[in-house]
């Protein structure tokens, strides 16, 4: 395919996009991409001045696209002023080497440039560590090309150069602080842990709101939380994790958690640097997957989450279709075969606030199983089950009658059995109550309360 260039201002880091269209790929995937990509750029600052794609059967081994391609793309970069050339795809070590040396000036691939918004994007300390273990190790097989400039020889006794000392030594201070971010790291989730332990204690169940990225997931967190999340419309415009609360008509408390927004061709080192902020997701009772209906490619970006949910081990979650910008979609019908598609979905604009009283009425719906209210009557004797029930439920009410203890509490329906003798008939008299006499001693009296 023709490049195209467009005419445009000198800006401080001009862009020009490459795509490959394989055998394996249609021609409006290859164009829905290179849009999104140049989108990417945006949001990293660049200008983009052009775009081309090359037909071929497949990846060429040393350049990606073929050598001819690759000399015409670096001949309209050079007269175009072109500061950056970035790749849809992910390049190898060898073809970003290569790819600089024809066109002359710095070639990124798509990771490095989601990496870059990434870098922008982090807030706080776990988000910072998160970005900087994805770049470390998408720089780790790269480290060869920056020492161009020095020396290196073979290797062997005696035959070391300066270029490959210095190679080596900056490849040991990588993988160093690849492992001390790692443990950071662990140290973290060990953080999550303690705090999903903490709220399992309130019983108030954890919805995580999850989708394309630049689908209005913030836009809708802001409005149902009155949080204050970032909103703009970029892609990646939210990348740190915050929960809040959030209370439905029924007064039923629920954790709402925004997340890092998903895209096509996420690169799976990503997924894995960000396993302590995914977590949220895999640790959720519901998945409230955010929809741009009013997106041409709404389908395509829904497989693309549903794909990434697959790797992070949610792709069996709960899940509830939550059809966004619905003041922006071309026409009614378009909205309509989309609910149709998706039973229990809501339709809402998380700008206007249109249809928020059916996504909560919904989401209360779907959450209510979480939990259930019941009454229990523990013999002061049992300290071990107050101690359990006090871990694992949500103490409404406590009242001491004589030798017994009764509760008010909330408990998830799996732990029902567990608490069985112990739970209260509705309406049960005193006399009726369970568990009036202490476990029976070793010779069959009553144990004491002591």
């Amino acid at each position: 395919m023709k490049a195209l260039i467009s005419t445009a201002r000198k800006a401080s880091e001009r862009v020009f996009l490459v795509g490959a269209e394989l055998k394996s790929r249609r021609t409006w995937e290859v164009r829905d991409s290179l849009a999104e990509l140049a989108q990417l750029a945006s949001t990293a600052g660049g200008e983009v001045v052009g775009n081309g794609v090359q037909k071929l059967p497949a990846p060429v081994a040393s350049t990606f696209i073929g050598a001819g391609k690759a000399d015409e793309f670096s001949a309209l970069c050079r007269r175009e002023a072109v500061d950056t050339v970035i790749f849809d795809d992910e390049l190898s070590p060898a073809q970003s080497r290569n790819l600089e040396q024809t066109f002359g000036c710095k070639v990124l691939d798509r990771t490095a440039l989601i990496l870059d918004i990434f870098a922008r994007r982090a807030r706080t300390r776990e988000g910072k560590l998160q970005v900087e273990l994805a770049q470390l190790q998408h720089l780790l097989p790269r480290l060869t090309r920056f020492w161009d400039h020095l020396s290196r020889q073979k290797g062997g006794i005696g035959m070391r150069g300066d270029g490959e000392t210095q190679l080596e030594t900056d490849r040991r201070r990588v993988q160093d602080r690849i492992t001390r971010i790692a443990a950071e790291l662990d140290e973290v989730r060990r953080q999550r842990s303690t705090q999903r332990q903490g709220r399992q204690r309130n019983l108030w169940p954890l919805a995580s709101l999850v989708g394309y990225t630049n689908a209005g997931k913030s836009t809708l967190f802001n409005a149902l939380t009155g949080a204050a999340v970032l909103e703009e419309d970029k892609l990646f415009a939210t990348l740190d994790p915050t929960t809040r609360r959030l209370r439905l008509p029924t007064n039923q408390n629920v954790l709402l958690s925004d997340t890092v927004g998903f895209i096509r061709k996420l690169p799976h080192r990503l997924v894995e640097a960000f396993k302590a902020t995914l977590e949220e997701v895999v640790n959720a009772d519901l998945l409230l997957h955010v929809v741009d209906v009013s997106h041409p490619q709404a389908e395509d970006q829904i497989a693309a989450v549903h794909q990434v949910l697959a790797e992070i081990a949610a792709g069996d979650k709960p899940r509830l279709m939550v059809f966004n910008k619905i003041d922006c979609a071309p026409n009614p019908e378009q909205v309509q075969a989309f609910l149709q598609r998706w039973p229990h979905a809501v339709a809402i604009s998380a700008r206007t606030e249109e249809g928020f009283p059916g996504l909560r009425t919904e989401l209360g719906s779907r959450l209510r199983p979480v939990r259930e209210f019941l009454e229990l009557a523990i013999p002061h004797s049992q300290a071990a089950v107050v101690a359990r029930l006090h871990s694992v439920a949500q103490v409404v009410e406590r009242k001491y009658d004589g030798e017994r203890a009764r509760f008010k509490v909330r408990l998830p329906p799996h732990l029902h059995g567990e608490f069985a003798p112990f739970v209260l008939p509705p309406g049960a008299s005193q006399a009726s109550l369970p568990g009036v006499a202490g476990p029976p001693d070793g010779d069959g009296r009553e144990a004491s309360r002591g």
